[in-house]
């Protein structure tokens, strides 16, 4: 194991953590840039196969994606840090604004900072999913189940649940057959 890969871990994800707004998909540049880049804990595709496990799982994706790196750097112990590391500053951040926001939320230049910060949100998510999109979506195929599941989601004509479970199958189901073209 690397030496302090504890503290390592902590202060990485508490940076993520402190620095990034508007939750998962937005911390995901910066997730990438700390364990993909910077750090080189994470291939990228592993950073990405991270993330959608992450997602389709239950919980917050951060605290996910986290604890999935802290875990294969210190086993359990790195995912309590990595964990600790990305939510205590939401957690002291939060905690301040609840103590203080009831006194300032009529306020209109706190009004106008939060309209800024979702439009800020907006658009790093537009962000991520465009990086992650060229990524994931190698093929004609991965391009019409984008669209296909865009539509789908969108229209509500299916739950995201299923979609995403459908294209699983899908992937697993193609990857079989693919073995079995091998075999042959």
């Amino acid at each position: 194991m690397e030496k302090n890969i504890l503290g390592k871990l902590l202060i990485s994800f508490a940076r993520v953590g402190l620095f990034t707004v508007g939750g998962g998909y937005a911390m995901l540049p910066m997730l990438s840039r700390e364990v993909v880049e910077k750090r080189g804990w994470v291939s990228e595709e592993e950073m990405l196969d991270y993330y959608a496990i992450g997602q389709a799982t239950p919980g917050v994706i951060a605290i996910n994606v986290a604890a999935f790196v802290g875990y294969r750097q210190a086993g359990v112990l790195g995912t309590i840090f990595a964990g600790i590391g990305v939510v205590g500053p939401s957690v002291v951040i939060i905690s301040l604004i609840a103590a203080f926001l009831s006194g300032f939320q009529d306020n209109i230049y706190v009004q106008k900072a939060f309209a800024g910060i979702r439009i800020a949100v907006a658009v790093m998510i537009i962000f991520t999913l465009s990086n992650m999109g060229r990524r994931a979506i190698k093929d004609y195929t991965g391009c019409l189940l984008a669209a296909a599941g865009f539509a789908a989601v969108t229209l509500q004509i299916i739950s995201p649940v299923l979609f995403v479970a459908a294209v699983i199958f899908y992937a697993i189901a193609r990857e079989i057959q693919k073995g079995k073209n091998d075999i042959s």
